[in-house]
């Protein structure tokens, strides 16, 4: 166990052991004996699909009184015979012959509860798009050709070097990119470069462009902004005949406050997956918080990893904003300098089980995945093996690193880089566990910030970047960025990532 390896672990022996405990109790409860990736399969249950001559559609909403479905093909009114029935638990379902729907087609639920009703999406709906008019989303019934897969997935990544990128970011050009282009245009240079994982942001549906894809509204949608699942499905296939794994940033730690578009007031209540009262809304980031107690919504979250599995063959995730569901206060403005607090009652318990429950699934479903913790606690045990417990993660972001490279540029002159001090922050971790090491990403280059190449040529950058200028401090910070990069790859502790 973590606690024998770790010294500063072993006070807190019993609550390792009574957590570990509970997460065994929890998939026994919700699988039995049996693999927990059979029990989890609400993503072909709930979504619009095809049962014989029949389309089918189902909805957890407990609350609402009257459901219909509304679309292209009963002119958006609420008629009888497109009303969902209530089929016990708190589902709806509606069953109708497939010449009512086609490929293409738009449609929404029209919920009702006590006292009101509005439009809502289906939580699991599978394609929504926006209209490019009234920037309104729907839900489109998507029924193509299935796409033929040609390759196969590449084996275990056990030392991934890792391209992170955003497809709607990807062109040189001022445009929201796409899967084809990004296809034929930059996934070459990717093998070219040496790169064996990409890991692609903003593949949820989400309504705010503006967000990088972490506001997500609906869960199982593939972003349309960017093409079709078969464009996706194309890129992932040609990664994989590169010898490429393709994983995502996959957003567990919250959703989008909308209702229109996303799961907020789906049936009229406040709290349906989400916690109640004020515990269920992020207070810094202006979204809504999952109940990680609720079955459904354990059953919505890891039903989402395996549809993004099955559907797409990816190869895993990255999950986001980890720190925010460990902790009820989310870990703001918390340094984390006591191991107490990993064990303390400010921890919450329900997403400790939902996240090793999450990794038990994934490895089930494909046991060469890849998965990523973002974590700026070091939460112990976070990417530990389940079996000594942990949690299960295969690796955690190396956090700490790029923070200390923007202080190290910020506060001293490169001369004044003490080497000790480098070596250890880029070498502090764990034994027992792997980190993916990383100069900077997205939050660093993007959310708010400077790049490091920024902070290194400041001013310089507008003037003599050209091979007719010469300055010494283009020429010093183009050097000291390749040593920045090459000194963080070299250090890391399993992976690395650009």
């Amino acid at each position: 166990m973590i606690y024998d390896t770790d010294p500063w672990l072993e006070p807190f022996r019993q609550a390792i052991d009574r957590r570990h405990e509970r997460i065994l109790s929890e998939r026994k409860r919700l699988a039995g004996d049996g693999p927990l990736s059979q029990a989890v399969n609400n993503h072909i249950y709930y979504p619009l699909h095809k049962e014989g001559t029949q389309w089918v559609l189902r909805e957890w909403a407990p609350n609402a009184t009257r459901i219909y479905l509304i679309g292209d093909f009963n002119n958006w009114k609420r008629t009888e015979g497109y009303a969902l029935k209530p089929v016990g638990g708190g589902n709806w379902e509606i069953r109708v012959p497939e010449f009512c729907l086609h490929h293409g087609d738009l449609y929404k639920l029209w919920v009702e509860w006590p006292g009101s009703g509005a439009e809502r999406l289906p939580a699991y709906a599978t394609r929504v798009v926006q209209d490019p008019d009234s920037k309104v989303f729907s839900a489109q019934v998507w029924a193509p050709s299935p796409y033929v897969w040609k390759h196969r997935r590449p084996g275990r990544r056990t030392h991934p070097l890792i391209y992170e990128c955003h497809i709607g970011m990807s062109s040189e050009e001022e445009k929201v990119s796409s899967f084809d282009e990004f296809r034929t245009t930059v996934l070459p240079r990717v093998k070219a470069l040496g790169y064996n994982v990409l890991q692609i942001m903003a593949l949820q549906e989400h309504p705010y462009y503006g967000s990088f894809g972490y506001q997500v509204s609906n869960f199982f949608a593939l972003s349309s902004r960017f093409g079709t699942p078969e464009e996706f499905k194309r890129l992932v296939d040609e990664a994989h005949a590169k010898g490429i794994a393709v994983i995502m940033d996959i957003v567990h730690s919250h959703s989008v406050i909308n209702e229109a578009e996303g799961l907020g007031r789906l049936d009229g209540r406040d709290d349906l997956y989400f916690y109640k009262g004020p515990q269920g809304y992020h207070p810094a980031w202006g979204s809504r918080c999952f109940d990680y107690g609720k079955d459904e919504v354990k059953y919505f979250l890891l039903s989402n990893c395996k549809y993004w599995l099955e559907e797409y063959h990816l190869d895993g995730f990255r999950f986001d904003g980890v720190t925010s569901m460990l902790y009820w206060d989310h870990g703001l403005e918390k340094d984390f300098g006591d191991y107490s607090l990993y064990f303390d009652n400010g921890v919450d318990e329900n997403a400790v089980c939902y996240l090793s429950l999450a990794n038990m699934l994934i490895h089930e479903v494909l046991p060469n995945a890849i998965t990523i913790a973002e974590d700026m606690s070091g939460m112990a045990g976070l990417a530990a093996p389940f079996k000594s417990g942990g949690m299960g993660f295969d690796f955690r972001m190396a956090m700490g690193i790029a923070d200390h490279w923007i202080k190290w540029i910020k506060e001293r002159t490169d001369e004044q880089w003490s080497m000790g001090e480098m070596w250890y922050e880029l070498t502090n971790k764990r034994s027992d566990e792997h980190t993916i090491s990383y100069a900077e990403c997205h939050d660093q280059a993007d959310v708010g910030d400077k790049t490091i190449i920024f902070r290194l040529l400041d001013k310089e950058m507008y003037d003599c970047m050209s091979k007719d200028s010469q300055s010494l401090i283009v020429d010093r910070g183009i050097a000291l960025h390749k040593m920045i990069r090459l000194v963080t790859m070299a250090t890391c502790g399993g992976g690395y990532l650009t």
